[in-house]
């Protein structure tokens, strides 16, 4: 097991589960989850991280299991988020930049932390999710006009309104986990589980999951401690902010990352493609980040680092050997 450290960031403490050398030559590698997750979706990248010579830091981000849990949704705006990376990165390697590696929510995270931090972090990874630079309108008005303004059901837009999913997820938190990471996995038969109308649940219509050959009973039993004690409020909240986020990164309009980056994505994970906006994220990703060098894995659904750890960690480790 890593060790598990509460760090002070500046506005929160977050738990990080460290693995690696404390000093030394090896980088800091701050790998950042998505939803709904943990610091417990590295499990497989922390040991290799190490092994192979760097500090791996898995975060909770704020809101999730042992970090600190402001109750604003303010407090989670991307602003706010990019903020604790910086401190974290301060507090545990002052003297020279760090890594960055995110998936889902963790993606972009990670890719807009590298954008408007540049002298802080030298490289960035993001997995299932790719940058597709400082956006011209909020995500917001881009669901509204392709989903419900059609009256169709869009999982972000569910989540808008403050209680109504963090009712439904916190019934079971088991049951709510285990179904939303079957339904877009590659494990999953073909279908399309979300198309359903405006004004539906989360959980209506999604299938029921069989045994996951990458997340066991053990695996579950984690994610659902963790979300008994969390709560849904402060992981939901961060879909709270895409108009903050919108009117913040604006400062960076027309920049790219110059940084070294990595994608790796899979051919069965909607949000790879955008949910169907893009055929090529890789092409879409090199007009933001010309460094950017791609990988998208066949039958690999959104949970990456999980679904295919082995191929995931040797992508990742000879791409920072390289850097």
């Amino acid at each position: 097991m890593p060790e598990m450290r509460m760090i002070d960031v500046g506005e929160v403490q977050l738990r990080c589960a460290i693995e690696g050398p404390r000093d030394g030559p090896g980088d800091l590698v701050i790998l950042v989850h998505g939803f709904p997750e943990s610091w417990y979706s590295w499990r497989h990248q922390l040991g290799p991280l190490a092994e192979a010579g760097f500090t791996a830091c898995a975060i909770d981000v704020r809101g999730y299991g042992g970090s600190d849990k402001p109750h604003p949704i303010e407090a989670y705006a991307l602003e706010r988020i990019v903020g604790d990376l910086v401190g974290l990165k301060l507090a545990l390697q002052p003297d020279r930049p760090a890594i960055l590696v995110g998936h889902d929510w963790g993606a972009p995270i990670v890719w807009n932390t590298a954008l408007t931090n540049p002298e802080h972090f030298h490289a960035v990874a993001g997995m299932a999710v790719p940058f597709a630079g400082v956006p011209s309108r909020p995500f917001t008005e881009v669901f509204h006009q392709h989903f419900t303004s059609q009256g169709k059901f869009f999982y972000q837009e569910y989540f808008q309104e403050p209680g109504v999913a963090e009712a439904e997820a916190e019934v079971d938190p088991r049951d709510w986990v285990e179904r939303m990471m079957y339904s877009i996995s590659g494990d999953v038969p073909p279908g399309d589980y979300f198309s359903k109308p405006y004004g539906a649940t989360f959980l209506e219509g999604l299938p029921d999951p069989e045994p996951m050959p990458w997340l066991s009973k053990a695996d579950l039993d984690y994610y659902e401690n963790e979300f008994r004690r969390s709560g849904f409020r402060g992981p939901l909240n961060r879909y709270r902010n895409h108009v903050a986020d919108f009117e913040w990164l604006q400062a960076w309009k027309g920049q790219q990352i110059e940084q070294s980056a990595l994608f790796v994505g899979g051919t069965r994970d909607p949000a790879t493609f955008l949910f169907g906006a893009v055929s090529d994220p890789i092409a879409l990703m090199k007009m933001s980040a010309p460094k950017v060098e791609g990988h998208i894995l066949d039958n690999v659904g959104h949970w990456t680092q999980q679904e295919r750890p082995g191929e995931v960690n040797r992508l990742l480790i000879d791409w920072l050997d390289r850097l």
